[in-house]
């Protein structure tokens, strides 16, 4: 460790108090009272830790409380009727009440990391300052005492929730050196705050970035989840693009910068991702994906016209793999990626005056009906991210009203919607299972979403006999053809 010497700026700090009542939510506070009140009873400490303070102070909501004691673990587990050992290799129990669940941490001092994730040992502590020195962040390393109404702050964390900043508790390339989420989490935090990052910490992280790799991808998908659900989300995603983290888990995204648009954009492919992923609702953070992937497919498809402007014809079919490819390495789920994927590959579509309702029936069949609003959503966030238009264009508007048309009509829009099944075909036709009743089922909803008017079940079955006498025709020409060829 001997290259961190004299990296950085050696704060001092020196304990403060504020007497300050935190507002904790009704259905919450009445617990965590009862666990402090547990505790101190029993001759030990107990202080509320962590994030939940800092964002108690910053008055946004709180959905984890975490407390910090003196109690051994063990302690703590008799103290308390329904107790969990969740981490008690490093001093966790989680006490579960009727609201919520909550982690009861032993103060601590952590040993060597070498695994860039987790202390080799722990060594419990007696007092709360030692306990707080070794977490990552300075707005993360204050204490409440709940009984009388008084933050604890060993750090200076208090100061730099006023001054906006994320800071690392001493010295910042140490603590990323011990935990390769860190990095991550600083990014992810100045996005869900709008803080900034200290200078010395944030030119600590490209340093370590050999720590940072060996986090496992899920922890790393976690942390862009979250970020998805910021206010901004760009603001931690160009953090992690300055620092080098992008590339280690979204190469593809970063790899758009300073890349040139056409006309329609003000800004490059990486820029108008990250502003397109802001404009969708941070209440769906799956469309907030797609819309941060859904050009990253125009790097290898951006061409030079005749006139000198780019084009990047089918970027949303190359945008839709490479999202996959993507979502596949961070390990997200089979449905998030196939909705991601779907809302991609169907971004790009044109509306004009000539659809049929039988165009229009098909457009719902290829997005599906439970995703048309959200593609909508994801073509709004698009259009907002190109820094020159906002609002829906006429001629979406106008497919909207078209779709709502159809869909009042009741039509079908998939088999499933046919009035008749597999089985009722099965069984007309004399036929076993196979891949030849779906081609016929497939065949009939063509029909229908063409002509409504044929989805009932006498007509659907007199069509289903003329196209499987149809297909043993073409079956026994090709037979004969075939024998008469070899002959």
């Amino acid at each position: 460790m001997a290259a961190i010497t004299g990296y950085w700026s050696k704060a001092t700090y020196s304990m403060k108090t504020y007497n300050v009542t935190l507002e904790i939510p009704a259905r919450v506070a009445k617990e965590i009272k009862a666990i402090t009140t547990t505790l101190t009873n029993n001759g030990y400490e107990c202080y509320l830790i962590g994030g939940s303070v800092r964002d108690l102070v910053l008055g946004i909501p709180v959905y984890d409380y975490d407390f910090a004691t003196n109690a051994c673990p063990e302690d703590v587990m008799k103290l308390f009727k329904k107790v969990v050992p969740t981490g008690i290799k490093h001093g966790t129990v989680t006490v579960l009440m009727h609201y919520a669940q909550y982690e009861i941490t032993t103060y601590r001092a952590d040993g060597k990391y070498t695994d860039g994730r987790h202390p080799d040992t722990v060594v419990f502590s007696k007092t709360l300052k030692e306990d707080v020195e070794r977490r990552d962040f300075t707005i993360n390393g204050l204490a409440y005492d709940v009984h009388n109404s008084q933050i604890i702050d060993y750090v200076g964390g208090m100061g730099d929730i006023e001054k906006k900043i994320i800071r690392t508790i001493g010295n910042p390339l140490q603590r990323f050196s011990e935990d390769g989420l860190r990095p991550y989490r600083a990014c992810r935090l100045a996005a869900k705050l709008h803080f900034s990052i200290h200078k010395e910490t944030l030119e600590a992280i490209p340093h370590v970035l050999d720590i940072a790799k060996k986090i496992s991808v899920e922890r790393v998908r976690d942390e862009i989840k979250k970020m998805l659900e910021a206010d901004k989300p760009s603001e931690g995603f160009e953090y992690m693009r300055v620092t080098g983290l992008l590339d280690l888990c979204m190469p593809e995204l970063s790899q758009g910068f300073g890349i040139e648009q056409n006309k329609y954009h003000m800004y490059d492919i990486y820029y108008h991702s990250i502003y397109s992923c802001d404009a969708a609702p941070k209440e769906k953070p799956l469309i907030r994906l797609a819309a941060l992937l859904h050009d990253i497919g125009k790097i290898p498809t951006r061409r030079e016209g005749s006139d000198g402007d780019y084009t990047f014809y089918n970027h949303e079919v190359i945008s839709s793999k490479v999202a996959r490819k993507i979502m596949r390495r961070l390990k997200f789920s089979n449905d998030e990626i196939e909705y991601v994927s779907n809302l991609i590959v169907n971004h790009m579509f044109h509306y004009t005056p000539d659809w049929t309702d039988g165009a229009v029936r098909r457009f719902i069949r290829k997005v599906g009906l439970d995703n048309l609003e959200d593609l909508f959503i994801l073509r709004l966030a698009d259009r907002c991210g190109n820094g020159m238009r906002d609002g829906l264009p006429e001629p979406i508007k106008k497919l909207k009203r078209h779709i709502q048309k159809v869909i009042e009509k009741d039509n079908a829009f998939t088999v499933k919607d046919l009035d008749i099944d597999g089985y009722v075909l099965m069984e007309h036709l004399k036929l076993k299972p196979g891949p030849l009743i779906g081609k016929i089922l497939n065949e009939l909803l063509e029909r229908v979403l063409d002509n409504p008017e044929l989805n009932n079940q006498d007509t659907l079955l007199a069509m289903a006999q003329e196209m499987y006498a149809a297909m043993v025709h073409d079956t026994t020409t090709h037979h004969d053809s075939t024998r008469h060829h070899t002959v």
